[in-house]
């Protein structure tokens, strides 16, 4: 893997550059050496892989591509001995299944399937081989992601026909173990959307003859939260489950409307001659609306980080 160049979570795709190496051995293909003058012959090139190599090749196809597949050059090396290997270089759009429970501070595995193009279980078998599959030294720079973990797995999966004929087929899984950098989002919408919630409490301070600037701030509120929740639902696939975000977004949300709720009952208690009423439930609520938002906040984010 030499580098990742987009992940894509609204239409869940990422896009990666890699170099795909393939050995086999292949006695059919051996020859002299003295004869030949040469101990190895070498392909390099789409013509001269296409119309002068000889010989049998795997066809190995990436399964979950989405769309693109550049291969931007190509190597074969045919030692004397029968010995393989193909190298080509490629480009490649990957669909994936994430998991945005946890978001933004999620940790995802974005797979490459690859598969021989066909060839079954019984005909081919594909073993990862540990000394071509790496990353390069200097690490792989992804935007708002860092790079935990790459490696190569052998394995297989059953291809369903529509005959009712079942086939196993063998796969190489290039996994990628990716944790999100949760800085964007708390600076751009976390910080702001607390403090904006924060700022909503003012009213239970500000004047009691003054209800429409109380209600005025308090519907600024609500409106904010979701402009906010609209950006974010933006960069986001259209999935049916809560994310942690989505947790944070309706319990700021609740919050501002109980304000609104707040403020028409202490201006039902002044019109109906009952202001001490109204006192008290202002100088609870200065108190009570910052606990609950900390305590749901701390719920949900407990419930998400050990759930999930």
């Amino acid at each position: 893997l030499t580098d990742v160049n987009l992940i894509d979570e609204g239409h869940q795709r990422f896009e990666a550059e890699g170099v795909l190496t393939l050995t086999w051995q292949d006695d059919r293909m051996v020859f002299d050496p003295e004869s030949e003058g040469v101990q190895e012959k070498i392909f390099q090139g789409d013509y001269q892989f296409s119309e002068v190599a000889a010989g049998w090749w795997p066809q190995v196809v990436l399964a979950n591509e989405s769309g693109l597949y550049h291969r931007q050059g190509v190597l074969l090396r045919q030692r004397y001995d029968g010995h393989m290997t193909y190298v080509e270089e490629m480009n490649a759009l990957v669909e994936m299944a994430i998991e945005l429970r946890r978001f933004p501070f999620d940790r995802e595995n974005f797979e490459m399937v690859f598969e021989v193009l066909g060839f079954g279980k019984d005909q081919v078998v594909l073993q990862h081989d540990s000394s071509t599959s790496g990353t390069p030294q200097r690490g792989i720079s992804i935007s708002e992601w860092t790079l935990e973990r790459f490696e190569v797995q052998s394995g297989e999966y059953v291809m369903n026909y529509a005959d009712g004929i079942q086939e196993q087929k063998p796969v190489a899984v290039a996994k990628l173990t990716l944790a999100r950098n949760p800085g964007f989002m708390l600076r751009v919408v976390v910080l702001p959307m607390a403090l904006l919630v924060m700022l909503s409490w003012s009213v239970f301070w500000m004047d009691r003859e003054s209800l429409g600037n109380r209600m005025d701030i308090s519907f600024i509120g609500i409106l904010t939260v979701v402009a906010y929740q609209i950006m974010v639902s933006s960069t986001l696939p259209r999935i049916p489950y809560f994310t942690l975000m989505s947790a944070f977004i309706y319990i700021s949300f609740l919050t501002v409307s109980g304000s609104v709720v707040m403020n028409l009952l202490v201006g039902r208690f002044d019109q109906t001659g009952r202001r001490p009423v109204g006192d008290r439930l202002d100088r609870v609520c200065r108190w009570a609306f910052p606990a609950a938002y900390l305590t749901l906040l701390a719920l949900a984010t407990g419930y998400f980080f050990l759930r999930y």
